[in-house]
């Protein structure tokens, strides 16, 4: 960890990448096995970052009946009749764990016509087309808007859009936390591999802590220390 790379609390945003009920339901059609288990982690943070005032932009799928807007390796299985993250179905809507209220759906029009969808104060929904969050998004200007310098991480399937969303953050000079047991799919040499980039690892109790101890000192980045790593059993 280096002063370029340690993350600035007052300046940070969550993204939640994928949580949604597809992904997420034990069961359900496109499940990755292992998310369920990562939404009490995963609702604890959204929750100190509600607590807090921070930005919250939840990152979310939405495929195509006809498979169009879907990454190739998966436009076949679209293409075959497969329903997975459909536009206004059930199983594309958040998990409810981390859902702002009961009553939150996500407005598929406006998500798919690229414009972010406001869910209260200081939080969004926000679709994107491939792995990374960042690609054929707005949301570089959304967080340029906000002031925001670092981003945190939480949400399904690690080697898939989490790492892609994480390594994209790097390059565009993003401080990075990927808040390992809130993310499913991590595996140790991978979190070893983001450790030596620069991104911090911390558990999701380690990174509330460090939100709460931010809080409380005006110094907020003289302050920072979010050096936890979480050791992953493969």
């Amino acid at each position: 960890m280096t002063k370029y790379t340690a993350p600035s609390p007052l300046r940070s945003a969550l993204l939640t990448i994928d949580m949604q009920r597809d992904f997420t339901i034990p069961g359900s059609t496109a499940e990755v096995p292992g998310t369920a288990e990562r939404v009490p982690a995963m609702g604890r943070v959204v929750q100190a970052y509600r607590r807090h005032g921070l930005p919250i932009v939840h990152i979310v799928r939405l495929y195509r009946p006809d498979g169009s807007n879907v990454d190739l390796c998966r436009r076949e299985l679209l293409e075959g009749g497969a329903s997975i993250v459909l536009p206004g179905s059930e199983g594309a809507e958040l998990v409810a764990g981390l859902k702002p209220n009961a009553d939150c759906r996500l407005d598929a029009d406006a998500l798919l016509g690229g414009n972010p969808q406001e869910f209260g104060m200081n939080e969004w929904a926000m679709y994107k087309p491939r792995w990374d969050a960042f690609f054929g998004t707005p949301l570089d200007r959304h967080l340029a808007a906000l002031d925001v310098t670092t981003v945190a991480i939480v949400g399904c399937n690690f080697p898939n859009c989490p790492r892609a969303t994480v390594y994209s953050a790097s390059m565009r000079d993003y401080r990075v936390v990927l808040i390992a047991d809130a993310v499913s799919g991590v595996y140790e040499r991978g979190i070893e591999e983001l450790n030596r980039i620069g991104v911090s690892t911390p558990s999701a109790e380690e990174y509330i802590a460090w939100l709460d101890r931010a809080t409380l000192d005006n110094n907020w980045e003289a302050r920072s220390n979010c050096k936890g790593k979480l050791k992953v059993n493969t």
